[in-house]
């Protein structure tokens, strides 16, 4: 018998992990030497809590995070939860025009942020924004373009004009009696929204995703039980906080069961291996290119992997022999794919450590407990059967509230009762196990026949000397779309697109054979690991010129 849902706000999660694991360690940071109890974990959140409560940060309000995943961000995520505000998780490689817009659409009246990230001076683009931070007194912010603004915070130890710093909040804990503190918390419900997230853009502008508690313990819940997690697990989390693989799968994921995080602040393979080693980490998360990163690195033969277990790779399709390298070489023998997106709190489907070698590469697993999965026609609504291709469609606790100040594209997303439509194409087998075929509107359509990249990539990652492909519709006068191919060969490799096209020719249907290939050294991607398709289109019109060229709008 499956268990029963949890009725938990985010708050009283942690008190129970605070309760049973007391001594467990929550998190730790190799890079800088940190570690933190579950008990000292705890009262850092209150104390920030405590302080964001005294600067007079209300139930509902927005708190938006713009930084990398350093470890206040971790405790700004249970702190702001315990008060009832919403944190509002920013996207690291935003840049000036893209925050203005996030700040805008969600109304935020906190932003929280660090110095930079890469090439992007957070503080300078601020100050762009919000030139009267430089003018008038901290707390009562009144700016022009963002009239619900009102206070920023600057997420370390130096002071900056108009900013509060994180030792000055921590300061004002005090300031708040322990009775206020505790009927705040008191006057909070497990159905109240939590997070929201803004959804990658691999179309259109963004959208926030509005979360509650409920959506995102459960699904994480559940993300963990079905890894076998318990309190002696180290889950090792290279991945962005800012998306819900690093805050909801794992965070919370970790937090549910008593479990470990090791955090890294970005992504480096090496780092990776480092701390997977030094700590003993029993699980890994990461999108297949992280994996492939770490898999195909020079030092990888000098590290130890044999703590590892289990761990999530999701984010995009995985590569087959991909995930036989991880099963194999990072002693991943129960590694699990997870299948969602962040609307759906995100996992929708999993495969189990006991499902064999096919099921764990060549699907994404079942539905996910007190979810319900369909597929449907996407042009007609209709039910599909097993074998037959539709759009993934879930319904159950993890949908989202909905899309922020949106009800047009809410209605669009979630129809017929509550179904969740995810616009991602599958075919479900009798054993209601999920294999995702594409997009729905990834789908090139050549000529009126329909092909679907996945097919396409998986046939040519086999492909002797190919280390990662991607396949999108290039424009056509003549067809309206062709197949183009962005290949991603190896070093030493000297294949050509002839090569290509000739190892297709005889072992798929002529239309589906690339007649554009590039070479790159990248692909442009979200940076929760999703390869943006729609980029690859307009690359296309530069990368392949001639007469069938036209733009596609």
């Amino acid at each position: 018998m499956k268990d029963a849902l949890r009725n938990l706000t985010m708050g009283e999660l942690l008190d129970d992990a605070i309760a049973r694991y007391p001594d467990n360690d929550a998190i730790v940071y190799v890079d800088r030497d940190l570690r933190m109890t579950y008990s000292r974990f705890g009262d850092v959140v209150d104390r920030l809590a405590r302080g964001l409560m005294a600067l007079g940060v209300r139930k509902g309000e927005k708190v938006a995070v713009w930084a990398t995943n350093i470890p206040y961000w971790v405790a700004l995520q249970f702190a702001t939860a315990r008060i009832g505000a919403v944190l509002l998780t920013v996207n690291t490689n935003y840049k000036i025009a893209e925050l203005a817009y996030l700040l805008e659409q969600s109304e935020t009246e906190n932003l929280f942020l660090v110095d930079g990230y890469l090439d992007t001076d957070y503080l300078e683009i601020v100050y762009n924004l919000v030139p009267e931070l430089r003018e008038q007194k901290r707390g009562e912010l009144q700016s022009d373009r963002f009239p619900h603004l009102r206070r920023v915070f600057f997420m370390g130890q130096e002071k900056h004009r108009g900013m509060y710093a994180i030792p000055e909040v921590m300061a004002m804990a005090p300031m708040t009696p322990d009775a206020d503190y505790e009927a705040r918390q008191a006057e909070l419900d497990c159905h109240d929204v939590v997070n929201m997230q803004y959804t990658s853009g691999t179309t259109g502008f963004p959208k926030g995703v509005m979360l509650t508690h409920h959506n995102i313990i459960n699904n994480a819940y559940w993300v963990g039980t079905n890894q076998r997690f318990g309190n002696t697990d180290r889950i090792c989390i290279p991945v962005p906080l800012f998306h819900c693989f690093g805050c909801v799968m794992g965070v919370l994921g970790a937090v549910n069961h008593g479990a470990t995080m090791v955090v890294l602040e970005k992504f480096d393979p090496v780092q990776v291996m480092a701390a997977v080693e030094q700590e003993k980490c029993t699980a890994l998360y990461g999108v297949p290119t992280m994996f492939i990163g770490v898999l195909d690195h020079k030092l990888f033969e000098k590290f130890d992997f044999s703590s590892l277990r289990t761990g999530i790779m999701a984010g995009s399709p995985c590569p087959v022999h991909v995930m036989r390298q991880v099963i194999d070489k990072m002693n991943m023998r129960e590694v699990t794919i997870c299948y969602g997106l962040t609307e759906a709190s995100p996992v929708i489907t999993q495969t189990l450590p006991n499902d064999d070698i096919r099921k764990r590469t060549e699907t994404v697993g079942r539905p996910m407990p007190h979810i319900d999965v369909k597929l449907v026609d996407p042009e007609t609504g209709i039910e599909v059967g097993p074998g037959e291709q539709g759009e993934v469609c879930c319904r159950g606790y993890n949908v989202m509230q909905g899309y922020y100040n949106m009800p047009e594209a809410t209605a669009k997303t979630i129809r017929d009762d509550g179904w969740l439509h995810s616009g991602d194409l599958g075919v479900m087998d009798e054993d209601g196990y999920l294999a995702i075929t594409g997009r729905y509107k990834d789908m090139i359509i050549r000529g009126g026949e329909n092909i679907y990249p996945r097919e396409i990539e998986e046939f040519l990652y086999a492909m002797e000397g190919i280390v990662d492909i991607q396949v999108a519709g290039v424009p056509s006068k003549k067809y309206g779309e062709e197949v183009g191919a962005f290949v991603i060969k190896k070093a030493v490799s000297d294949i050509t697109a002839e090569d290509i096209r000739d190892y297709c020719r005889g072992r798929i249907s002529r239309y589906k054979i690339p007649k554009h290939v590039a070479f790159v050294d990248s692909y442009p991607m979200t940076a929760s690991g999703k390869v943006q398709k729609y980029k690859l289109q307009e690359m296309s019109v530069e990368l392949f010129p001639g007469p069938d060229r036209i733009r596609k709008e």
